[in-house]
């Protein structure tokens, strides 16, 4: 790991910087738990369609990522995870939430689990502080891996091609399943897109060998390098929310009552409150009869982006405001993400309208459009499933 010499970013970088900054025309860098990632590396609509179209690799090295093992390490991550963690077998990987004593969001994440007492969580916060207060009276060791372990995101159609010209079999590997391809590689079929794909894992001195590895067999698939703000089209397509965006981090609110709960995140289905006691357990078994609002998908009346638009019931009551939206290039719809208070998020919701406003030629512009629940993910394509999956 090494330090930016430009005084100005003062950003660490991350094991493949080096190949990132040869692709980054756009100069165009943001801050990503102290490491420079990049925004954009050319253009966001070359690099969203390569995502959507061919396939794309993104460095996931930044994230934080904990190892957690020990006779007592699926104990110990079943008494702070809201669902029965008991249930992922080795070698698979799922997505879970954690909460505070009033079961309030603390951070979303992927639990790898590498063997029987073995493993590793990645997610956006830090959160080696609050694991290792989670772990005392528990045999277990947890280790902060995130300089450690390098990561790259390989998403789209083509993706599996990409690996089978890498010399990589990958073609057993089902959604969520995780194995040791080649010693010390690790890959998972696994990603924030929606769309077909796979995150492999390495040691953070490999990560440059591997990067030019898969580079130099995906030329003749159409591999493209990218940033951030294509991928995050990509899962506001697929209906993922993300932290600091969609929700508060309730280790991160300033404000009192800002954080939500899994209920008020559409995301009940990963509360087990039958598995026994765990973090938050108590709060949030009154917090599903009484979610202060729901984060809900919606179909957006038009063409214009309706993001951080309010919301209202019958164009006068404002019960809400919108967290995400874009036009969808794929889906060839309007789609959004808001928070909608109760009870106008009930069963039923309707008649709720967003708030836009538009900049034309020097001047604003407000209007009211229609927004239509959507129960399921806006883009979901049977690639995504397909095992084995087909090389375009």
């Amino acid at each position: 790991m090494s330090v930016m010499t430009d005084p100005k970013l003062a950003m660490m970088e991350s094991p493949v910087h080096a190949r990132l900054d040869t692709l980054n025309r756009a100069k165009s860098w943001y801050n990503w738990a102290g490491y420079a990632a990049p925004s954009v590396l050319d253009t966001m609509e070359f690099e969203y369609f390569a995502l959507r179209n061919q396939a794309a690799i993104f460095d996931v090295s930044p994230m934080h990522k904990y190892r957690i093992r020990g006779p007592k390490a699926g104990e110990m991550l079943n008494r702070v995870m809201t669902r029965d963690i008991t249930k992922i077998r080795s070698g698979r990987v799922g997505y879970t939430l954690w909460c505070d004593e009033d079961g309030m969001v603390i951070d979303d994440g992927t639990l790898f689990r590498l063997g029987e007492s073995d493993w590793r969580l990645c997610c956006q916060e830090p959160m080696l502080i609050w694991l290792l207060d989670a772990a005392w009276g528990f045999d277990v060791e947890i280790v902060d891996e995130s300089d450690l372990i390098a990561g790259f995101a390989l998403q789209g159609p083509s993706s599996f091609a990409v690996l089978e010209s890498a010399g990589l079999d990958v073609a057993h590997l089902k959604p969520f399943d995780l194995a040791e391809i080649e010693p010390g590689l690790m890959i998972s079929r696994t990603g924030f897109t929606g769309d077909l794909g796979y995150e492999i894992w390495m040691d953070w001195d490999a990560a440059l060998s591997v990067w030019d590895r898969l580079w130099r067999a995906g030329a003749l698939w159409g591999l493209r390098g990218i940033g951030y703000e294509a991928l995050d089209y990509a899962r506001l397509e697929a209906g993922f929310i993300t932290a600091g965006v969609d929700f508060q981090p309730i280790h991160a609110t300033e404000r009192l009552h800002r954080g939500s709960t899994p209920y008020e995140l559409g995301l009940g289905r990963l509360v087990d409150l039958e598995k026994g006691h765990f973090n938050g357990r108590r709060a949030l078994l009154n917090a599903r009869k009484t979610p202060r609002s729901l984060l809900m998908k919606f179909d957006v009346e038009g063409f214009k982006p309706a993001n951080s638009a309010l919301v209202y019931h019958k164009k006068t009551r404002e019960v809400g405001h919108i967290t995400s939206g874009i036009w969808s290039p794929t889906a060839k719809r309007n789609i959004a993400l808001a928070h909608v208070k109760m009870p106008w998020a009930g069963k039923r919701p309707a008649d709720l309208w967003a708030e836009i406003y538009t900049l034309q030629e020097g001047k604003w512009d407000t209007r009211m459009v229609r927004l239509t629940p959507v129960k399921t993910a806006f883009f979901a394509p049977p690639r995504a499933r397909a095992t084995p999956p087909a090389r375009t």
